[in-house]
């Protein structure tokens, strides 16, 4: 039995409750989110663009595949945290042997940070009311 070559690579990436599902082929380096280029999508942001890269970069794989990302959820901020989350894994998918140059650089691990909860008598999570003496 031969065995045959995937069609895509996939990961999924989470941050804050923003969650990405991506999907790599092999191709020319094109990225889409949401049906978007990234330009459109995230805006002029460009820490935001080098964030999606990241992974990509440090691999040497900027223009080996084309990256296909549906995000929802969060900000803009979170989206291309869990983009790039999600990218890595997907890279992971492809070629195990990244493994330790990715988690060196910490893109294999899920983010756990996210909003603290409002506690009751408090105005958010942690402030109080003002206390005033007179």
């Amino acid at each position: 039995m031969a065995t045959t070559e995937k069609r895509y690579y996939q990961g999924t990436g989470r941050r804050k409750t923003a969650v990405a599902r991506v999907r790599l082929f092999p191709g020319g380096g094109d990225f889409v989110v949401n049906g978007k280029t990234p330009a459109d999508y995230f805006g002029g942001r460009e820490i935001l663009h080098r964030t999606i890269n990241a992974p990509l970069e440090l691999t040497n794989l900027k223009g080996k595949f084309n990256v296909l990302v549906k995000v929802r959820g969060g900000g803009v901020s979170g989206q291309a945290e869990a983009v790039r989350h999600g990218v890595a894994r997907a890279l992971l998918d492809a070629d195990p042997e990244l493994r330790p140059v990715l988690k060196r650089a910490g893109f294999l691990t899920r983010d756990p940070r996210a909003k603290e909860r409002k506690k009751p008598g408090l105005v958010r999570a942690r402030r109080a009311k003002q206390y005033t003496k007179r």
